[in-house]
């Protein structure tokens, strides 16, 4: 394979920043239903259940950063998801991709037995003798990073998936949980429904955070607040049939506000995907690691070993009269 460092450092470069896609008490309002009234957390907690029930559905994503944040801009994805076990094949497109030159407009991306695999387009293919898909085996990268950090790891990238499952249980966690009123999404009649969580209540509701040490949850909660992020806004709009058609995530920081809104439709839908063949894919971290030998051999060169090899060879010179 003919590939330079520079050429698989921005493949890379350009699969991380898709990775980027890459997180109480009953308030007032209620809704009635079959001639008798719910609260909210009733309602809400029948779209939990029937959420979890369904297990797949059809996605439309949106999610925007701002510019002045590392790796800002849009990012849309479009697809089928499953949560149930966690499935994928959607695609991507936006200023997020943009990380270098040659980088796609659009890139298909599809999950499976925490596995991911990214079409890199034409520009990686001619890079990696005609291997266009990047593979990402999250499982095998946790178990490389040790047990904790590579818990931590691997429920991150999970989160990637947006479950809604877990968006709506974080959402009946929201102390000040409260019915907006009555909307219309894409022409459909939904109630719409908001709480608000700050960080520290996100992080004490986060399971995926159980392999951090309590020292370690702590640290994190003060690198978070560091950042100037105060909390969270969670919305979402219910149907008729309790199940969400939309759910949006907000937060506010210093560089500006990230917003995530997603809708869902056609629960159910088949979220069986095939994965590309080995012999189109090359592995991310494989890669990485290689580099990461490749720069430990040219920093062994440039320090002592290079100078002893040189003295030695001087002396030979010397002792044969070259």
């Amino acid at each position: 394979m003919r590939l330079s460092v520079h050429s698989r450092g921005g493949v890379a470069l350009a699969g991380v920043s898709v990775l980027v896609l890459a997180g109480g008490a009953v308030g007032c309002g209620a809704e009635k239903k079959d001639g008798g009234e719910r609260t909210v957390q009733q309602v809400l907690t029948a779209a939990y259940e029937k959420t979890a029930e369904a297990k797949s559905a059809n996605v439309e994503m949106t999610m925007s950063m701002p510019a002045a944040m590392e790796g800002g801009g849009d990012v849309s994805m479009t697809g089928v998801m499953g949560w149930d076990p966690t499935v994928m094949d959607v695609t991507v497109k936006g200023s997020m991709l943009a990380t270098e030159p040659d980088a796609p407009e659009q890139i298909r991306m599809i999950w499976r037995d925490n596995v991911m695999y990214a079409d890199m387009g034409a520009a990686a293919a001619k890079d990696m003798d005609g291997k266009r898909w990047m593979k990402l085996d999250l499982g095998a990268a946790a178990e490389s990073a040790g047990a904790e950090a590579g818990g931590a790891m691997l429920s991150g990238m999970e989160n990637m998936n947006q479950n809604p499952v877990e968006q709506l249980a974080l959402l009946l966690e929201s102390p000040n949980l409260k019915h907006v009123g009555e909307e219309k999404v894409d022409g459909e009649t939904a109630q719409h429904y908001k709480g608000t969580l700050t960080v520290k209540e996100v992080l004490e509701s986060n399971d995926s955070l159980d392999v951090l040490e309590p020292k370690e949850r702590e640290q994190l909660l003060k690198n978070v607040e560091k950042s100037g992020v105060k909390g969270y806004d969670t919305e979402v709009w219910v149907n008729d049939d309790d199940m969400p058609v939309r759910m949006d995530v907000g937060m506010d920081t210093p560089q500006g506000n990230i917003d995530m809104s997603m809708k869902l439709s056609d629960y159910g839908a088949k979220a069986e995907v095939e994965v590309p063949s080995a012999g189109d894919t090359f592995d991310l971290f494989e890669m990485i690691k290689n580099l990461g030998e490749i720069a430990d051999d040219e920093g062994a060169l440039d320090g002592g070993n290079l100078d002893e090899e040189l003295a030695q060879l001087e002396a030979l010179e010397s002792g044969s009269g070259v």
